[in-house]
């Protein structure tokens, strides 16, 4: 099943095929008199145009009601308001055009209902029975196509959202790696100045005594050996380290900003972007920390905000990096903690010489990352 409803046009060759055939089965019943052989037709064109539901939603939507009326201006046999109008409002609704599917549901009720009534039909029939069955099917329908476009965003929004995590992850990860390297580089330094000194101090005794003191000499010498060979052991300790250390990962660039935005936009959200400045002359690590800074921006959004719109702007002014990300997601109460993936915003923000604020502003939420000194 998941393989059939990932190839659309499969989907909508299906959908309507059973348009036609169930506009065919109801005309050919002649309940409401011998069925015209161009009636048919009518159930195959009503049908056809489920092949464009998903690139032109609302003028299938419209040439279907249009066709509707047509048809019966033409006086064939009755086959409901409902059943043939049922396709293209699901179609509708589920390409989010929810709106447009209500008032072309209403102007199919509102029209059948006036007609009928006119032309002297019994009033508690039509409206008691005949409406509501009809208005029930329509709101299905509605409802049904609303509720398969809410599912898909939130799957769309959860895939972008793991896609997101597993970045964080991988950049905490570099992090975590980073920081066991310069604590590597720290003791190696550490030890390795000790021994150096050793051998420095021992050399110079050994010269000095050489003539006069031969056994001090070569006490110094042994001393030397003793401290290389504690040198040459901890070089070959810190290179299997090194050998077992994983490679380091990309570290992101606003350069690739677009492709966190993209994934955002792919979740229904509107993405505003505005760039101002060389983004390319930026140090390397604050590149990456605004970066990371950004993703997790979004992340949260996507994640917390109910947001509808979310704003970046990115600008290279004298030498500083400014970064404001701000969505629609409604004020809060309460101040802002620091906590999570706030937290690690602030941290890289501190490590590139930067400054992080977040505020919960009148209609959503803010965060304002300032690097000065940023450039190259």
């Amino acid at each position: 099943m998941s393989r059939f409803a990932d190839r659309p046009v499969l989907v909508d060759a299906a959908l309507g095929t059973g348009v036609a055939l169930v506009m065919s089965l109801v005309i050919s019943s002649g309940q409401a008199g011998d069925p015209h052989p161009v009636a048919y037709f009518w159930a195959v064109g009503l049908g056809a145009l489920m092949l464009a539901r998903r690139r032109y939603p609302v003028i299938v939507l419209a040439v279907t009601v249009l066709g509707l009326f047509a048809y019966y201006a033409a006086g064939y046999a009755a086959v409901g308001v409902a059943l043939p109008v049922v396709a293209a409002l699901y179609s509708a609704a589920e390409a989010g055009r929810t709106w447009a599917a209500v008032i072309a549901a209403a102007v199919v009720l509102a029209t059948s209902l006036t007609f009928r009534l006119a032309v002297g039909q019994d009033a508690a029939y039509v409206v008691g029975y005949e409406l509501a069955s009809h208005v029930a099917l329509i709101a299905a329908a509605i409802a049904l196509g609303d509720s398969v476009r809410s599912r898909r965003r939130l799957q769309q929004k959860q895939s972008v959202l793991d896609d997101l995590d597993e970045a964080r992850h991988a950049a905490d990860a570099e992090h975590r790696l980073q920081d066991q390297r310069l604590a590597l580089a720290r003791e190696l330094h550490d030890s390795l100045g000790h021994q150096i000194t050793v051998v420095s101090l021992q050399a110079e005794v050994a010269r000095e005594a050489l003539r006069d003191d031969p056994d001090a000499a070569e006490a110094a010498v042994g001393r030397i050996r003793q401290a290389s060979s504690a040198m040459l052991g901890e070089l070959r300790r810190t290179v299997r380290v090194l050998r077992r250390a994983a490679e380091p990962r990309p570290g992101g660039s606003l350069a690739a900003a677009s492709d966190v935005l993209d994934a955002a936009r792919g979740t229904g959200l509107e993405v505003n972007l505005e760039v101002d400045g060389d983004l390319a002359a930026l140090r390397s690590d604050v590149d990456s920390a605004a970066y990371r800074v950004l993703q997790e921006a979004v992340t949260n959004t996507l994640r917390h905000a109910g947001a509808a719109t979310i704003s970046v702007r990115m600008a290279v002014d004298a030498g500083t990096l400014r970064l404001h990300v701000v969505d629609d997601g409604g004020s809060f109460e309460g101040p802002v903690v620091a906590s999570g993936g706030l937290a690690g915003m602030e941290d890289r923000a501190r490590a590139v010489g930067g400054s992080l604020a977040a505020r919960r502003g009148t209609d959503g939420f803010e965060v304002d990352l300032v690097v000065p000194e940023a450039v190259r």
